[in-house]
């Protein structure tokens, strides 16, 4: 699996570079510029914190879950409007779904060996959403590290049954997206250099936030395969029963995993090259996806459209496609482009 592990990398550099949060002065910008980007940040996390005090008192799970999701990052928070304990009343409140539940194995302590991810959360969501592969994938990696050899097989051909893969980040876009603009954006938080004006602070912080959904550790998935598949004709294939759901999953990191299993494992070499080729328009997507994301940074007019796509609902690979039809971004590569 040599190929996938720069690949991933590659994708998860990409979608971060769109979803930076707060402003960051340049290294050798003059000190009042400095100052300016460091007022705006401060202002930008109170503004967040405010937001998480309005929609705490919320009975609706979504809300509540916008509200975890705002608080997490956020210093110092008081323990009633504390991510632990909005995601924690998400979970009780009436409607609550898997998607709160996979929200909530971050409510843990990474300094802690073996809390996370939330062992409560997952059994929750081995029962709450069987047919999801990424349940089964948390579940493999959690038992491929700690050498329960016998379960993490199991894991593998549940996952490879699934009917889905789904990581919920379209779940935590929507909820973010459609709360946001519960109170306006203060002057202080709005970047005097750009047109985007309040839309442009609030598409910053739903696709910011909603970065920070948990993931499956696919690399362990990718390991897992990369071992055992040549040794054992029936975990290959799974592998590829695997891989072909993922191709269609959530996520591009899940479709690059799904891809690079197709092309490594299967051996038609017609397959494999078109799983190549698949992989080439994925990062494709995802560079002009990122490039959207930063020119709305800038344009109004472009920050509303993505809070409008992130409103309606879907995935995160729905979105990228989405956003990319209609700018009239094509979703293949010219033929002489190489990623870069």
């Amino acid at each position: 699996m040599r190929g996938w592990r720069p690949l991933a990398l590659t994708l998860a550099c990409l979608l971060g570079a769109s979803t930076t949060v707060l402003a960051q002065p340049q290294a050798k910008a003059a000190p009042s510029a400095v100052n300016a980007a460091e007022a705006r940040n401060k202002a930008l996390l109170s503004f967040q914190s405010d937001l998480v005090s309005v929609l705490a008192p919320s009975a609706d799970p979504l809300r509540l879950l916008s509200a975890a999701l705002l608080a997490r990052p956020l210093p110092s928070q008081a323990k009633i409007v504390s991510f632990h304990a909005l995601i924690d009343r998400a979970s009780h409140a009436d409607g609550a779904g898997p998607a709160v539940t996979w929200a909530r194995l971050a409510d843990c302590n990474p300094q802690t060996q073996g809390d996370c991810p939330n062992s409560n959360a997952l059994a929750q969501l081995v029962q709450q959403a069987p047919d999801n592969a990424a349940v089964w994938l948390l579940k493999l990696s959690q038992d491929a590290n700690t050498s329960k050899k016998d379960d993490a097989r199991q894991d593998l051909a549940k996952a490879a049954a699934a009917k889905l893969y789904d990581d919920y980040s379209g779940v935590g876009l929507q909820a973010l997206a459609g709360t946001v603009s519960t109170l306006p954006p203060p002057a202080a938080t709005l970047d005097p250099n750009s047109a985007a004006g309040a839309e442009g602070v609030q598409a910053l912080i739903v696709f910011g936030t909603a970065a920070a959904m948990p993931q499956p550790a696919l690399r362990d998935t990718a390991q897992y395969c990369e071992a055992n598949a040549p040794k054992d004709d029936s975990i290959k294939d799974d592998c590829l029963k695997l891989g072909k759901l993922l191709e269609w999953g959530s996520s591009p990191l899940a479709r690059s995993l799904g891809l690079h299993l197709r092309e490594v494992l299967n051996a038609d070499p017609a397959q494999q090259q078109d799983a190549k080729n698949a992989r080439r328009n994925l990062i494709w997507q995802v560079q002009n996806f990122a490039a959207l994301s930063l020119r709305a940074q800038n344009d109004k007019a472009q920050s509303q459209h993505l809070l409008s796509l992130a409103r309606s609902g879907g995935t995160q690979m729905s979105l990228v496609l989405a956003a990319l039809h209609d700018d009239g971004i094509p979703t293949d590569a010219p033929a002489d482009w190489q990623p870069h």
